[in-house]
């Protein structure tokens, strides 16, 4: 999210079920290492015009096991995110970071290299897990893994990071009440969005702005304007 499948088909030798050395292989033949634009000091592996995972059929990735490939791009409210906390890196230094909904592993990756005590990267797909791990080996550091659902859960962690996360009414009404309870009781919440249709309208102070490149394939522009939040 190395070779290239024709638009629409399976390779030969398709991915038939979902296993770590099944997924490390699949995220190998259809990823590249690069680092995203707006954080050049990390390296993902990552899907490209070159590489047309987005593209292909949704039953093609179903029949695969695969779930929509987020763990496959730089997403511009992770850049963001990403890029704060490396500017900024008293914001993580010597804390137990949570990256919620972490996909790639960017912004994990980032805390880390920040100089986080901790880092646990969660999310529930299946993928991210490898993808992840994958990831952390290419930039030298050690991140925790949560393949779990989290939400309304609390292991004392001392920031949560969540890049892109309010891309949906049902999750987002999911989200608040845990941020704002993990608020509550002395965390810090960093979000980092580029406009999505349900971030929240009160309650957040503004860190930084971005004008971060984006693949024109899954945003509707080639430059999206990302604010760092910190809920207040």
């Amino acid at each position: 999210m190395e070779g290239s499948l024709p638009h629409g088909r399976l390779d030969t030798c398709p991915v038939t079920a979902l296993t770590p050395d099944s997924a490390k292989q699949f995220i190998l033949d259809n990823t590249a290492l690069m680092a995203p634009p707006h954080v050049p000091e990390i390296a993902l592996h990552l899907a490209d015009e070159a590489h047309d995972l987005w593209q292909r059929t949704e039953d093609e990735l179903v029949e695969i096991g695969l779930p929509p490939p987020f763990w496959a791009f730089a997403w511009a409210g992770g850049q963001g995110l990403a890029r704060y906390v490396i500017d900024n890196p008293d914001t993580v230094r010597g804390k137990r970071v949570l990256d919620f909904a972490s996909g790639s592993g960017l912004v994990a990756i980032a805390a880390a290299k920040a100089g986080a005590a901790e880092v646990i990267a969660t999310d529930i797909d299946p993928f991210c897990v490898t993808a992840i791990r994958l990831n952390a080996q290419a930039n030298g550091v050690g991140i925790e893994f949560l393949g779990t659902d989290c939400i309304g859960t609390d292991a004392g962690w001392d920031v949560i990071l969540a890049g892109d996360v309010f891309y949906d009414k049902s999750f987002a009404d999911r989200l608040m009440p845990w941020f704002a309870k993990l608020k509550a009781r002395g965390a810090d919440i960093l979000v980092g969005d580029p406009g999505r249709s349900y971030m929240p309208k009160a309650g957040l102070e503004p860190l930084a702005v971005y004008e971060v490149a984006v693949t024109r394939a899954l945003e509707d522009s080639l430059v999206k304007r990302t604010t760092v939040w910190r809920f207040a």
